[in-house]
């Protein structure tokens, strides 16, 4: 005989937190008991909670569409006010998944969930605008005049996050003026910039050729009590690096250490990928050598940025060295690297240097082995008639 006990809505938000699986979850909550039948007139009533679950498991795994369905059925609910954050979440999914419109709605949207729209959904809607690379100039001028009205309509003033938003869309599109304009208007307004803003300033700076005008953006910054701190000194040595200065770019490595700011892993890999950009390999490899005495530990990203550049400048002696160091260590290359690689060491017939790649890529246990590898091979030993090489290189993958 079946149960005709229901499942509560305490009980049901149990169910929803342990399931993985989004469909699932999403049957759960649609269909939580099949084997009991609700009495005529009295519908089930789902807990704010149990909302607030599902709508984020279907967010995460980009159901949007069953997603948007939840969203109306919760609208209807007249027995409990959702608050903001939900929205906020939901905006943010949208975000990730680049659907600018979608995040659109649902804020303005928000009012009909009897939720009132704070500085909170208007950082989550620039925030998933900008990760969606939405800032053209006729995106920007929506999210000004959002801004516009939040202030007029809704009396909420925009907070630092917001300001530094609409700062880094500016610089994205090249309008420093503007950019410029919002930041004297945050001083008005009692909103201090803080490093994060002025770092945006420093590289729109020298992303738009004004690369002069910074000296005095950070002679301003010391005058107002704006310390600069790592995040500020890499865009300075981004920008240095963009300008080839790579001297000027280890001054400011020595400035950071006598302001007691220690460079990052950010820092070195930024100066080490401009080295390899301008040829300038033999410098960066030393550079990379140097970090452990630096204090700092180069990270996955040093050493592909080192690896891709010696590729470029076509140093496949010393790319077989980084390559085995970063496997010895436990950094994954990039499997298009490694497949340009094998490729180009196939057509120059390098059986010896290819040897010495495929022993460092099986030493990661397969993984870093790929079965096109096996038909570039193929056409080396037909092509170059290196048959004597073959059962080694065979051995090897």
């Amino acid at each position: 005989m079946k149960s005709s006990r229901s499942i509560s809505p305490f009980r049901l938000c149990s169910l929803l937190r342990r399931e993985k699986n989004p469909n699932l979850a999403l049957q759960l909550f649609q269909n939580f008991n099949p084997d009991t039948e609700t009495p005529p007139g009295q519908p089930f009533r789902y807990s704010l909670l149990s909302y607030d679950l599902i709508i984020t498991k279907l967010g995460r795994a980009k159901m949007f569409d069953r997603m948007e369905q939840i969203l109306h059925q919760m609208k209807q609910e007249t027995r409990f006010y959702p608050p903001e954050i939900i929205f906020c979440n939901v905006i943010s999914f949208y975000g990730r998944a680049c659907l600018p419109d979608r995040a659109l709605q649902m804020f303005d949207e928000i009012p009909a969930f009897r939720c009132r729209r704070t500085v909170k959904s208007l950082n989550s809607l620039l925030d998933a605008l900008f990760k969606c690379g939405e800032f053209a100039k006729m995106r920007l001028k929506e999210a000004f005049k959002l801004k516009y009205d939040m202030v007029v309509i809704h009396g909420v003033v925009p907070n630092l996050y917001v300001n530094t938003s609409l700062i880094k869309g500016l610089c994205k599109i090249g309008e420093m003026n503007l950019a410029f304009r919002l930041k004297e208007e945050m001083a008005t307004k009692k909103i201090k910039p803080d490093s994060a803003v002025n770092s945006t300033l420093i590289s729109g700076l020298y992303n738009a050729g004004r690369k002069e005008e910074v000296s005095g953006l950070l002679d301003e910054m010391r005058l107002y009590g704006c310390k600069p701190d790592t995040v500020t000194f890499n865009a300075l040595i981004h920008g240095l690096c963009k300008e080839k200065n790579f001297e000027a770019a280890y001054r400011v490595l020595d400035e950071m250490a006598e302001k007691g700011c220690e460079p990052d892993v950010i820092s070195y890999n930024t100066i080490i990928g401009g080295l390899c950009k301008e040829g300038k390999w033999r410098e960066a490899n030393d550079l990379l050598e140097d970090l452990p005495r630096r204090g700092c530990t180069p990270d996955f990203v040093s050493y592909r940025t080192m690896f891709d550049g010696l590729c470029d400048w076509r140093q496949f002696k010393e790319v077989a060295l980084v390559l085995d160091e970063m496997v010895f260590k436990g950094f994954a290359p990039r499997l298009a690297s490694t497949q340009k690689l094998v490729e180009v060491l196939c057509e120059e017939g390098s059986a010896e240097l290819l040897g010495t790649v495929l022993t460092s890529l099986g030493k990661g246990k397969g993984k870093f082995l790929h079965v096109d590898m096996w038909g570039m091979l193929t056409d080396m030993v037909c092509k170059k008639d290196k048959l004597a090489n073959v059962f080694k290189l065979v051995d090897i993958v």
